[in-house]
């Protein structure tokens, strides 16, 4: 797992933990994070309970130190336990216990630790750290490229089965749907973290689709189609932001540019063709009559 607090101007309210190690659901159990308070992530022979217990004590005003020495001092297995803490002013406190399976240590940085166990050479966790520190872009994929150099080190000596990225904004928004801002999770795959990267891939492109969404909302056509391109350039063969990108064009009155997008998309199965024709009545699509009949007669 690492932790950090972001320095980076693009990711400054976010907070990140991620696991990579082959236990079934790994983002299940190892990670834990709230808004406002810090995040935990739990390893090694794995103390669950860690998880909600050291969150409720960072929310009474304990540090990460604190909490970490009251968690381990509690656990009568705690030879056996890693855990690491990123409490919500950036501090981090990190323990790895005597008895953990080795290969198995951890390395801290400024506001983010690294920590592993279990791996076939005791470079991995440096090799993490030195990988974190030397990315550039946002958070979410610093975080993936230095689980990235870990397996290229060596690894779990056992191999891979899962893997998952848990992204929470510092400050709550009030919305628990926004505070959550990533949450992908690779339950059970021979490459857990190739799947991880392609899976924030995709949800990096529907953040653009988004983000053209709202762009037509203000009438901002060139920024919408923008952004609409950029998700197509990321996803190319995800057939429904094709389908919506034709939507969006369609509705401004961009129809020619429209009809090569719906003809892709009819090649792909007819249910698209009767689905356009669904979203008239309801107000989705607004075109006229005559524009409608030659959308649904593309071949």
């Amino acid at each position: 797992m690492v932790k950090k607090r972001s320095s980076c101007s693009l990711n400054q309210n976010r907070k990140i933990p991620f696991h990579g190690e082959p236990i079934h659901s790994v983002g299940s159990v190892v990670p834990w994070a709230e808004p406002g308070v810090g995040v935990i992530a739990t390893q090694s022979l794995v103390n669950i309970s860690f998880g909600p217990r050291g969150l409720e004590l960072l929310r009474q005003g304990k540090s990460a130190e604190e909490t970490l020495k009251m968690l381990i001092d509690s656990d009568e297995g705690r030879d056996f336990r890693q855990l690491a803490i990123l409490d919500a002013q950036g501090r981090v406190a990190v323990y790895t216990g005597k008895k953990c399976i080795p290969e198995a240590g951890h390395a801290i940085g400024a506001h983010f630790a690294v920590q592993a166990n279990l791996m076939l050479k005791n470079t991995v966790w440096p090799a993490m750290k030195n990988a974190f520190e030397k990315s550039q872009g946002p958070l979410a994929e610093r975080m993936l490229c230095a689980l990235e150099a870990g397996q290229k080190e060596g690894g779990d000596i056992r191999g891979c089965q899962s893997a998952s990225l848990l992204v929470v904004r510092i400050q709550s928004t009030g919305k628990l749907w926004e505070d959550r801002y990533i949450d992908l999770r690779v339950e059970d795959h021979p490459q857990p973290i190739q799947e991880l990267w392609r899976l924030l891939r995709i949800f990096r492109a529907y953040e653009s689709m988004n983000q053209g969404d709202l762009a037509m909302e203000k009438n901002d056509v060139n920024s919408a189609m923008a952004h609409y391109g950029n998700a197509l350039s990321m996803d190319p063969e995800n057939t429904e932001m094709k389908f919506w990108y034709a939507i969006a064009l369609a509705n401004h009155g961009n129809i020619e540019p429209s009809l090569p997008l719906f003809r892709s998309v009819f090649q792909t199965g007819e249910n698209w063709r009767e689905l356009t024709q669904r979203l008239v009545p309801v107000g989705f699509l607004q075109v006229d009559p005559q524009t409608l009949k030659a959308i649904l007669d593309l071949k």
